[in-house]
């Protein structure tokens, strides 16, 4: 079979199964209010959290490393594309978390990717929740680690698998590694830190933890689900710059030992362009802002608490049922709501963008067959009336369509 051949027919299936992606294009900054596909409409599917992506001091700040270090790096880190605005993000993000080390990624992928690829080896185990991110879950297959998949946010066996773990491995890989997401992209749930980090600590198993979805959101000073829940940062801790700090990149938080390790052998890292000076610079501005402006998340804590107020009160239950179990929950900007069926859910996004919402149906394989649903997502910059209309439109639609509410 020809190429092209092939790939029509596995378009085809995909659009028979209504699996089908398309890009829509943004015109102007991206936030609360946003034009697509040369609409007006409001944007409740950003990861955009604290409204800081159309923040003007995150726009100066890049305008002013543009005109000092132009826009391109030129070169990997280790050659010659390691600017100051590289240094002083690294240094403003380990004082920020108080954590001794703190290193530049292109992105979240290529941070997971390398940490994973770096520590484990062909005789090494790696433990993984079922729910990771896909970043997590290829960085593991790319190892060539034993790959253990463990009920989702499993404590217990989290801690039976660690107690089983091998602890030898060849002479360039650690034997185990534990790997969580702290805050799951498409539930919006926790895994239990508190619990990991014990059985962590007691096995001698390295917990490394992706807090894509609670740096800048959780805790009394946003550095995250550990500050939240006043448990101590993991032995890998990692988190990007392109949601709540509304910029773009990645970064390694740990040990003067890790972090030494990783310019040395991790390879998404190596062997990557450094990223562009100004957006370093942009997401410094971030961090200061988010240490000290805490009112960004207070906000968006009050729209949480109202979305999920105001869907009770309409009886649109949202979030993943409840299982045994599970651990005490922390009001995260991910609200999906689950709808089963990928047509249905793809049908009511588009009731909503026809009045005016944007709200993404997410599909399997992000998500499991016949979990679809909408993953709503919340911004501080969002008001209780665009909050309100969002709902009776979500409502208006599931009721249309004869689906449970």
């Amino acid at each position: 079979m020809a190429l092209n051949e092939f790939l029509q027919q596995q378009l085809e299936q995909q659009r028979a199964a209504d699996l089908y992606r398309q890009r829509r294009v943004i015109e102007g900054s991206h936030g609360v209010r946003i034009r697509v596909d040369g609409r007006e409409c409001l944007n409740f599917c950003s990861n955009d959290y604290l409204g800081l992506a159309a923040d003007p001091r995150l726009a100066e700040a890049a305008r002013r490393a543009l005109d000092d270090s132009g826009v391109g790096s030129g070169a990997a880190a280790l050659v010659s594309g390691y600017n100051r605005h590289h240094r002083e993000l690294e240094e403003t993000i380990a004082k920020y978390l108080g954590a001794p080390r703190a290193l530049l990624f292109s992105s979240g992928w290529a941070a997971n990717l390398g940490v994973i690829r770096a520590l484990l080896g062909r005789a090494s185990w790696l433990l993984a929740d079922e729910l990771n991110h896909a970043s997590l879950i290829d960085g593991g297959r790319l190892s060539g680690a034993h790959y253990r998949r463990i009920a989702h946010a499993d404590a217990d066996a989290f801690a039976a698998a660690m107690a089983a773990a091998p602890q030898g491995a060849d002479s360039r890989s650690i034997a185990t590694l534990a790997v969580t997401d702290a805050v799951f992209s498409m539930d919006g749930d926790l895994a239990p830190l508190a619990a990991l980090s014990r059985s962590a600590k007691a096995h001698q198993v390295p917990l490394m933890v992706d807090d894509a979805h609670g740096f800048g959101v959780l805790g009394p000073n946003g550095r995250g689900a550990f500050d939240a829940l006043s448990v101590a940062l993991p032995d890998i801790y990692v988190a990007t710059l392109g949601k709540a700090a509304g910029a773009s990149g990645a970064f390694v938080a740990g040990s003067e030992e890790l972090i030494e390790y990783l310019i040395q052998r991790g390879r998404t890292w190596v062997f990557s362009t450094a990223p562009p000076p100004a957006l370093a610079a942009a997401a410094t501005a971030a961090i200061r802002i988010m240490e000290a402006e805490p009112e960004h998340r207070r906000r968006l804590m009050e729209n949480i608490a109202y979305l999920q107020q105001g869907a009770q009160a309409r009886e649109l239950p949202l979030g993943r049922p409840a299982v045994s179990g599970d651990q005490p929950q922390l009001p995260t900007p991910i609200q999906p709501r689950l709808i089963g069926d990928a047509a249905q859910a793809m049908a009511v996004s588009a009731d909503l963008m026809r009045q005016g919402f944007w709200v993404a149906a997410i599909r399997p394989p992000t998500v499991p067959a016949g979990t679809s649903r909408l993953r709503i997502t919340l911004s501080a910059a969002h008001t209780r009336e665009q909050i309100d209309a969002l709902l009776d439109a979500l409502q208006a639609s599931l009721r249309q369509r004869v689906l449970r509410c």
